[in-house]
């Protein structure tokens, strides 16, 4: 795809870091599935584009735009690691513009659909004579037109024949594979049918990748799509894209249906789903397997069927959140409506609330009439409304089995939920948990949001020790204790997979007995680690979390064998404590933020951290670190931030063969040339395919 587009690239690179020096916008034009929004991207991501500005800002639009979200993240980007207080809207576009004024700057503003918008932006954009650029996506013309002011604007054009079937090939199969010669006419009458849209192709290609290659399978799926195409209207991509759902597995229907739940453009996390997929009982069981673990294999079968994709930012070996492509969310929300399986109000569909899963997005979405809901078993809500809406709500949906209202904010404890025996999930915001929800005997998983985040230690009573469905509790802005110091009897919680944040204080080997089979743990340590926390009797544990507001010693907590995940905040680490850390055998992702490390330096001892992958360092009180290949012999992804005593990257990284991405932000300048420096150094080596990333912040020395 990129070796496609890289004609369209170029003329628009030298227009973005060549040309004149007032400001440009250059609107991107063309149909939805054409490639607009991956054009810009390959564009924003470009390294010679990247080391041209002085910041560059991505801000998704959409067609339910929030114009204070919008102005909200792009003065976050502005002012990166800078408090944020709550500003109107005028005040921000001032505050942007401030911000802006006499820097480079680079600005994508994807996927907008009238001209309402830009008139409230443009205002937040200053020319200075710096070269300074707007990247615009959008589906239509007269939004072009209207944007770019009389400077010329770039139409995306459908992929020529040749061009699409070379693409189709590339997502059907690996590198150094060809074609079987029986199956290339009928892979060129697939791609053709594709009407030269990237997405169909895709997508198409996808399925493909994933079936049988046989000549009798490829034959009906090209005529399938050659039916889809044929549809003279705009609604062809729609039924190719239809045509990839109706191939995919039986068990694999609802989980891409629910796809259509989560908003659009967003980051959908993994955690949420795989949660939310258990809770609602997709998933069949595979031997040996966890449903947490079935589902992860779900995700992945969406993920090479490229119904679903991976951020770029994401870490390929532990991804933690997804995307959906706007058109195939499109189509998650039309066939789920038409199946009955989710009923989310959207302007295209209309009618009565049936379905047995109801979502809402805005207030609106939430009508009467109520008796129509009595059959509804999932309610998620991602708006803020009142709890006479809810409580009527609540009476409707007697028979639920999965409730969300983590955006409705509650300040005492609905105690209308206690009725609602069939629950499985339940994620709300709430500032106390009573003991009456251990009625609650179905429950498997337990999500509970601070009002305000606090951290104060909220004492859990211990009846909730006592519901054995529980799989998963998490508690954020504030952490639990648990109270079980006169109980007489201890309750196994053998399905206990996740627990967070629990205070150090509560964490008794008493508790830890009750919780064998734990695989994630959060800590706040709300006390000074004066006496040992043995974690290495939790076998299975692989993720831990230790979290502080006092800069906690963890020299007495001994980490299990079996972690593969580590993230410490606010944690003071001796050089004796940072070796047993990195001579944990299993240790593949390892994440410091906000940790003090004696004396300020960090020397990496021979033989430590063999098995690391992943290494980020923010904030940390750090000026000197030493390390070589031998250290960190598997690492592939570095990320730094806000570093701000350190002077340099080890040089010796450069020797490591499997480092894939070096992502810097906000850094000190002589930071930069050690990074130049380790890229050369693995170019020399043969490894090319080396990604940095910069933010283009730099810090004050």
């Amino acid at each position: 795809m990129m070796a496609i587009m890289e004609g369209r690239e170029m003329h628009l690179k030298y227009r973005l870091i060549g040309g004149k020096s007032e400001l440009e916008v250059i609107p991107i034009v063309g149909m939805g599935g054409i490639g607009k929004t991956t054009l810009a991207r390959n564009l924003y991501h470009d390294p010679s584009v990247i080391s041209h500005f002085d910041v560059r800002i991505w801000a998704t639009i959409s067609q339910d735009y929030s114009e204070g979200g919008i102005l909200n993240g792009l003065l976050r980007s502005v002012w990166v690691g800078h408090p944020l207080l709550v500003l109107s809207n005028e005040r921000m576009v001032e505050e942007l513009y401030k911000g802006l004024k006499r820097r480079r700057y680079l600005i994508v503003l994807d996927d907008i659909w009238n001209k309402k918008p830009w008139t409230v932006l443009r205002k937040c954009f200053p020319d200075d004579g710096t070269g300074s650029r707007i990247i615009v996506t959008t589906r239509l013309l007269e939004v072009a037109d209207y944007i770019a002011s009389g400077s010329s604007y770039h139409h995306m054009n459908p992929l020529k024949d040749d061009e699409s079937w070379k693409l189709l090939h590339q997502k059907v199969f690996a590198p150094e594979e060809t074609c079987p010669s029986e199956l290339v006419s009928i892979g060129r009458n697939i791609a053709e049918n594709c009407r030269g849209l990237p997405l169909a192709i895709d997508v198409v290609g996808g399925l493909l990748s994933q079936a049988e290659r046989s000549q009798v399978f490829w034959e009906q799926v090209a005529k399938d799509i050659s039916e889809a195409a044929a549809d003279n209207t705009t609604a062809h991509l729609f039924q190719i894209l239809l045509v990839s759902y109706n191939y995919l597995p039986h068990h694999l229907k609802p989980c891409f249906l629910y796809m259509g739940i989560f908003k659009k453009d967003s980051k959908i996390r993994a955690s949420k789903l795989i949660k939310l997929w258990v809770a609602e009982g997709f998933l069949k069981p595979i031997s040996g397997k966890s449903l947490e673990e079935a589902a992860e294999l779900y995700l992945k079968a969406l993920a090479d069927r490229n119904l679903i994709c991976v951020p770029r930012e994401e870490f390929k070996g532990n991804v933690k959140s997804y995307s959906i492509h706007d058109l195939l969310r499109d189509l998650c929300v039309r066939k789920a409506y038409e199946e009955n399986f989710l009923f989310l109000k959207e302007r295209y569909i209309p009618g009565d609330i049936h379905s047995r899963r109801v979502c809402a997005h805005r207030i609106q979405d939430i009508d009467r009439p109520w008796d129509q809901m009595q059959l509804t078993r999932s309610f998620l809500s991602m708006v803020d409304v009142s709890w006479e809406i809810l409580s009527l709500l609540i009476s409707a949906f007697r028979l639920l089995r999965v409730l969300d209202i983590l955006s409705i904010r509650r300040i005492q404890f609905p105690g209308e939920i206690i009725q609602l025996v069939n629950l499985r999930y339940l994620a709300l915001r709430t500032s106390k948990v009573p003991s009456s929800i251990s009625r609650l005997w179905n429950l498997q998983f337990l999500i509970v949001k601070a009002i305000a985040n606090s951290f104060n230690r909220h004492v859990v009573t211990p009846e909730i020790l006592d519901m054995t469905q529980l799989r998963h509790i998490k508690f954020k802005g504030f952490c639990v204790w648990y109270d079980d110091q006169y109980r007489e009897h201890i309750v196994v919680q053998d399905q206990l997979q996740s627990l967070s944040t629990i205070a150090d204080s509560g964490l008794t080997d008493r508790v830890l007995r009750t919780i064998p089979n734990l695989k994630k743990l959060g800590i706040f340590c709300d006390e000074k680690f004066d006496h040992v926390r043995d974690l290495s009797r939790l076998h299975k544990l692989h993720s831990l979390k230790c979290s502080s507001w006092r800069d906690a010693d963890l020299s007495n907590l001994i980490f299990p064998d079996s972690l593969k995940e580590l993230a410490l905040h606010n944690c003071v680490i001796h050089d004796p404590h940072m070796s047993r850390i990195g001579n944990l055998p299993n240790l593949q992702i390892l994440k410091l933020r906000c940790c003090g490390i004696k004396n300020r330096k960090w020397k990496v001892n021979e033989g430590e951290f063999c098995q690391l992958k992943y290494l980020m360092m923010a904030s940390l009180h750090l000026d000197f670190w030493a390390a070589d290949d031998i250290c960190f012999p598997r690492l592939e992804h570095l990320i730094i931030r806000r570093c701000s005593g350190l002077p340099e990257i080890p040089y010796g990284i450069g020797d490591i063969p499997t480092l894939k991405v070096i992502e810097v932000r906000e850094y000190l300048p002589p930071l930069l040339d050690s990074v130049r420096m380790i890229q050369k150094k693995q170019e020399k080596n043969g490894n090319d395919g080396l990604e940095v990333r910069l933010s283009t912040t730099t810090l004050l020395q």
